[in-house]
């Protein structure tokens, strides 16, 4: 009938009708001219305050759908799904509780992304599945430097990896490079082995602004290749509450944004963001934040300078 709009049109337009993956994207493991991949990582075994970050892959998949039509996302000017191919690849598989099977199945996973030249974006998942991201980034890209928002260093030096000592062992491993990596809205004891990053606690943040702490990002990463990671405790309770280890005095949401807008034309291969706790999470603030930085992250990825200029799904054929 004339004047009746397609039904199955409204499902892209309709938040709580059809599929539920990251933003609408096509759900599928095929990499061929892919240029950005979303994945999931449910795990939380490696905690040490309060569980439930398993939940937050598909809490953050389903809020996804609320923040904006697909590809739209303010203030960015262009639509990214018009312009890039960007896939859901669905969750890391592995059996519950067992961490090395995790760490494995991830680590090869984003190393087939990475070696495909696709971008990836985690969705945590405790801050311990960027571990194993980074690491494959790391095998095809070579020392990844580290733009990280936390308000924990996750530096501590352990006898085994959690959710936060990881960076510690990925500095010790050789694949994240301290002097060219910045730590952003920390609020806790910052550990010996953590001195060689640069660190921005929260009041200094606050005190300096988005503008000079866009600068100093920039000064530290320079035109290395970078990862953001996003644990959203980094942010105050009063913007995320939905997490496992809360920390009163963060930066805010809006400045956690402004930051990410800042870094545009930093050569970023990947990113994610972690500690989205469901069960602390009813009213889906946190989720819901989660999915816009995620969002963020993609606009940021897309700028690097090191990617081709026109998107590999519409060019590569035609190299």
């Amino acid at each position: 009938m004339a004047g009746v709009l397609d039904s199955n049109a409204m499902l892209g337009r309709v938040p709580y009708q059809g599929l539920t993956t990251f933003w609408r994207a096509e759900y599928t493991q095929n990499l061929t001219d892919v240029d950005f991949a979303v994945y999931g990582v449910p795990n939380d075994v490696e905690i040490v305050n309060r569980p439930g970050t398993r939940y937050g892959p598909r809490a953050i998949r389903e809020q996804s759908l609320y923040v904006g039509f697909p590809g739209i996302h303010w203030p960015n000017d262009y639509n990214l799904m018009e312009k890039y191919k960007v896939i859901d690849y669905g969750d890391i598989p592995f059996y519950p509780g067992q961490v090395e099977q995790m760490l494995a199945n991830t680590e090869e996973r984003v190393g087939l992304m990475a070696a495909a030249g696709v971008g990836t974006l985690g969705l945590g998942g405790d801050h311990l599945v960027a571990y194993p991201a980074i690491k494959a980034h790391a095998k095809h890209h070579g020392k990844i430097s580290l733009i990280h928002f936390d308000a924990h260093t996750d530096t501590f030096e352990a006898s085994h990896l959690n959710h936060g000592s990881m960076f510690w062992y990925g500095v010790k491993e050789g694949f994240i490079d301290p002097d060219s990596s910045i730590q952003i809205g920390i609020r806790t004891v910052v550990p010996p082995s953590g001195d060689r990053f640069t660190i921005l606690t929260s009041h200094q943040c606050i005190e300096m602004g988005s503008k000079a702490i866009i600068e100093k990002v920039r000064e530290v990463v320079g035109d290395r290749k970078c990862y953001i990671s996003i644990d959203v405790d980094g942010m105050d309770p009063a913007h995320a509450p939905g997490t496992g280890t809360p920390v009163p005095g963060g930066i805010t949401s809006a400045m956690q944004r402004e930051i990410l807008w800042g870094v545009h034309g930093l050569n970023v291969v990947g990113g994610d963001v972690v500690e989205v706790s469901p069960p602390y999470d009813p009213s889906h603030i946190t989720a819901i934040l989660g999915a816009t930085v995620g969002m963020d992250i993609l606009y940021a990825m897309a700028s690097a300078p090191f990617r081709q200029v026109v998107p590999a799904h519409t060019n590569r054929s035609a190299a």
